[in-house]
């Protein structure tokens, strides 16, 4: 019997994504899966119904339906409450769970027996690398940064000569030199901007020089399993801070990208130096949804400080959600191939270390340490 699938409209305030898009879905349909669609899913995102049902879905508005006959519900977000109650156990979740910040969520999931995959926890290795969700959404977002700060700032970004005289090109700083970060340092470069880049892992300082900017060095190596970064030991927490200050200072839009894995992003501009900073600059804090790279961001605000404008955005994929759609779903047919057989039915077999390394919950357990610790030291 072929796998059921089910695509729910996301439901989650400010979310536009939908999880998978009408050519993906036209590709799954042709390997045998039967794919419903929830009416108006994908329609903030570019998506009609009409479209989903030319690729082979069916479409139709009984959510009940939608959750209560599916194997597998794919997702942007986590699944609420309600939805969760509408499923039945042993039902295939795959979702952005972010699961150390929806431990009510988590323990709903387990005691649902509920089988999550939470995609944030796919392991970081060649073979995963077309299920990178993370990266893709990244990429997303690094690029709406630098269109924000542009936004924001009242200046041209590149260099013009006019008959009103020449205008020199604006100077944009990228705290990060990750994914996000790198698309923020193109993005800003093909602008006009003159960019620079800053990392704590050395490693990147090839990728930043790549794309037309400078990076910024300091001698320290702060790479840890993953390509992620390590934390920074006190000393080189202040070798950093004398750096970066002097960089906040002369640039007029500052991106920060930084993140650590399971903890608060790092401060990594402060109050003295958004003070530094010249009138009419602003900093884009990409990490806002962790707590923020700058001691003065409020997560989904926009405000104001020493004449600086900071923004803390939220959800930066949602707002190119057409795009981000599409690399959403193309990730999600790459993970698909480890949870369907060729045969077209539902892998029960977790054993594969992307499907081990991602799975959350199953058979009323939580299967990811850090979180099951985390439930553990609630009680």
């Amino acid at each position: 019997m072929p796998v059921q699938i089910s695509v729910p409209r996301e439901v989650t305030d400010g979310e536009r994504r939908v999880a998978l898009v009408p050519e993906v879905i036209k590709a799954l349909t042709k390997s045998g899966a039967q794919i419903s669609v929830e009416s108006g899913a994908g329609l903030v995102a570019g998506y009609t119904d009409d479209s989903y049902t030319a690729a082979g879905a069916t479409v139709g508005s009984d959510r009940a339906q939608l959750f209560g006959s599916a194997q597998i519900v794919l997702k942007i977000q986590p699944p609420d409450a309600k939805e969760i109650a509408a499923m039945k156990p042993g039902t295939v979740v795959v979702a952005l769970v972010n699961a150390s910040r929806n431990l009510d969520l988590v323990k709903r999931m387990r005691d649902a027996k509920l089988t999550v995959f939470a995609l944030e926890f796919l392991p970081r290795i060649t073979r995963a690398q077309s299920m990178d969700v993370l990266s893709s959404q990244a990429t997303v977002a690094g690029y709406r940064a630098a269109l924000i700060g542009a936004e924001l700032l009242p200046k041209f970004l590149p260099m013009l000569t006019t008959a009103a005289g020449t205008i020199r090109p604006s100077k944009v700083l990228v705290l990060g030199a990750g994914v996000a970060g790198l698309m923020a340092i193109a993005t800003a470069h093909r602008l006009g901007a003159i960019v620079e880049g800053y990392d704590v892992r050395r490693a990147a300082g090839e990728q930043v020089r790549s794309l037309g900017a400078r990076f910024l060095e300091l001698q320290i190596n702060a790479e840890a399993a993953g390509g992620y970064a390590r934390e920074l030991t006190d000393e080189e927490k202040k070798q950093e801070a004398a750096m970066v200050a002097n960089a906040v200072a002369a640039a007029d839009i500052v991106i920060t990208t930084a993140a650590v894995p399971g903890r608060r992003a790092p401060i990594l501009v402060r109050d003295e130096m958004v003070a530094k900073m010249h009138p009419g600059a602003v900093i884009v804090d990409l990490a806002a949804e962790t707590g923020g790279n700058c001691e003065l961001t409020k997560p989904g605000e926009t405000l104001m400080a020493h004449e600086v404008t900071i923004a803390g955005p939220l959800n930066l994929p949602s707002q190119l959600a057409y795009h981000a759609s599409q690399m959403y779903a193309k990730n999600l047919q790459s993970f698909l191939t480890l949870l369907v057989a060729k045969d077209g039915s539902l892998v029960t077999d977790y054993s594969d270390e992307i499907l081990a390394g991602s799975l959350l919950t199953t058979g009323g357990e939580v299967r990811a340490k850090p979180i099951a610790d985390l439930l553990a030291g609630g009680k």
